[in-house]
């Protein structure tokens, strides 16, 4: 199961040579496979080979293809989890790469440590195709069958099964249940996710929004947890109950 194996296949894909090893050296470190790829061709030939990876580290600026274009490309066939790493100062690579669906990134230059708690993170997450029973979570929040499990930051759903979120919506979605009722606005629900240690920021939550809808509504066209208040902002709209401290 992906994130239980110590040796979950790990692609760097990175063009700067020191830094592509130094990534790769950090997570073999740690009892990983590490694969260093230098350009996007050889990572779409890992992906069809025989061992495709259980997560790419994918820098974005790669001399034969855009890293956000070649993260879009894999996300139309693959689930496969991908933390990108951005040298860029701006917000918008960020932005866009939450919106083709990247699980993290990471800004160079990056402390190591900080890339390997994402990546195990990351891993965790996504390594939970089922999840614990709902009383096995000690903090959290249910709501609606849901449980928000604050201990293992994930959430499940109804059924039984864990609804892989990625860090940025899982901070937002914390923060929403907490307020559950109250009506906030975006600058209110990034004031709440940076206290929390989150990393949503400015201009992602909209894209974030409508990335939870698709995974908890059964309508996400027609909301029925998460409703916009035109003009104002956003309101989580269930019967939340607090599971231990919350």
């Amino acid at each position: 199961m992906l994130g239980a194996n110590p040796a979950a296949r790990i692609a760097i894909v990175e063009d700067d040579p020191v830094v592509r090893e130094t990534v790769a050296d950090l997570v073999r470190t740690e009892g990983y496979s590490a694969v260093a790829l230098g350009d996007a061709a050889a990572l779409l030939a890992m992906l069809d080979g025989p061992y495709p990876p259980d997560l790419i580290v994918l820098d974005l600026k790669l001399p034969d293809r855009d890293g956000l274009g070649l993260a879009g490309t894999i996300r139309a066939t693959s689930d496969v989890p991908i933390i990108m790493l951005t040298g860029r100062g701006g917000d918008i690579d960020r932005i866009l790469g939450l919106e083709i669906g990247a699980d993290d990134y990471v800004v160079k230059p990056f402390n190591a440590r900080e890339l390997l708690a994402r990546i195990k993170a990351v891993l965790r997450r996504r390594g939970r195709e089922t999840a614990p029973p709902p009383a096995a979570t000690r903090h959290g929040y249910r709501f609606d069958g849901h449980v928000l499990d604050l201990d293992g930051r994930r959430l499940i759903a109804p059924s039984g099964d864990a609804v892989p979120l990625t860090v940025a919506e899982f901070d937002l979605l914390t923060a929403m249940v907490r307020s559950s009722g109250r009506v906030l606005s975006r600058d209110q629900l990034l004031d709440l996710t940076h206290r929390a240690g989150g990393d949503v920021f400015d201009r992602t939550v909209d894209v974030l929004v409508l990335r939870l809808r698709r995974k908890i509504e059964p309508t996400p066209g027609s909301p029925r947890y998460i409703r916009t208040e035109r003009g104002v902002g956003y309101v989580f709209d269930a019967d939340v109950k607090p599971i231990g401290s919350g």
